[in-house]
């Protein structure tokens, strides 16, 4: 998915927050932050999905303040939060084994995680969501992901920020008890709150299943910053589940048949979706159709 003109506001909104994070204290760094920014928006290859965009500002950020963890304390924030709502939110889906649907609980719940984007400013309650969670999610999508979750299938949970790691242990357990092999992908470089490898640790993801890293150091799977061992596991996986926007945003049009779980959190996705702002998206990504109307589609 390339990068909009509608974008840039974003861009610049984003400059202006982690430049006050990184340097709250030198008005001059903070400026020399974001009028460098201002000055590379013009050059930026709008064919590159936003989240190899967002790259560029933490670099800038790392360049200038020399600050190599933006989020640190708010991502160890935010893991602790969540961890502390975990055994009740476990006791919820417990409660669904037998007639109810456990696994369309987790993921439920899982998704809701995704509020907890410092890539984008939202006001929202994650206590509430989570309590007030309902069956949102497109149950033609639901259906087909089930039909893929078979005893024996890799299924490779492509993950994205701290604290929505916490509510995807639930996911995980679940996909384990159907008797699925889980591989869980992070970061391989802080980039804002997303979770890296200390963060899988730090909630116990580590103990579930297996944790690997992607190579990359964008806020999505950019799957040029992948690693070559890592491309060929997402080959390789029977089943890929990408959590968060950005890996929306970095892997629609390029990886058919991904089946992408993420808050719409943009005016511009929202439209892509066909759902409304604020909503629970479980979609599947497909390959862009070529000028000529050739191209992949998916049931």
């Amino acid at each position: 998915m390339d990068t909009a003109l509608e974008c840039m506001p974003c861009f610049r909104r984003m400059a202006v927050r982690e430049a006050e994070i990184a340097c709250p204290d030198d008005p001059a760094l903070r400026e020399e932050i974001v009028a460098r920014w201002e000055a590379l928006l013009p050059r930026l290859d709008m064919d590159e999905p936003p989240p190899a965009i967002a790259r560029q500002l933490a670099e800038l950020v790392r360049e200038i303040s020399g600050c190599t963890d933006l989020y640190a304390q708010d991502k160890r924030e935010a893991n602790a939060f969540v961890l502390g709502l975990l055994p009740s939110l476990e006791e919820r889906v417990e409660a669904q084994r037998g007639a109810g649907d456990p696994l369309g609980l987790a993921l439920e719940l899982a998704i809701i995680g995704n509020y907890i984007d410092r890539g984008v400013e939202l006001d929202f309650d994650l206590e509430k969501e989570l309590a007030e969670v309902a069956e949102s999610v497109s149950p033609k999508v639901l259906a087909v992901l089930r039909e893929k979750l078979v005893r024996g299938a890799s299924v490779l949970i492509l993950g994205d920020n701290t604290g929505e790691i916490v509510l995807d242990t639930l996911l995980v357990r679940e996909l384990t008890r159907l008797g699925c092999e889980v591989t869980y992908a992070v970061r391989s470089r802080p980039v804002l709150n997303d979770a890296t490898m200390a963060d899988a640790r730090t909630v116990g993801m580590t103990e579930l299943c297996s944790v690997v890293e992607s190579g990359v150091d964008t806020p999505g799977t950019v799957l040029s910053r992948c690693t070559v061992e890592f491309i060929e596991r997402m080959r390789r996986s029977d089943v890929i589940l990408s959590k968060g926007q950005g890996n929306f945003e970095a892997l629609d049009g390029l990886w058919p048949g991904v089946f992408c779980a993420f808050k719409v959190k943009c005016p511009r996705i929202a439209r892509k979706t066909g759902l409304e702002f604020g909503a629970s998206a479980l979609c599947m990504s497909v390959r862009e159709r070529s000028d000529n109307g050739d191209g992949e589609e998916h049931a």
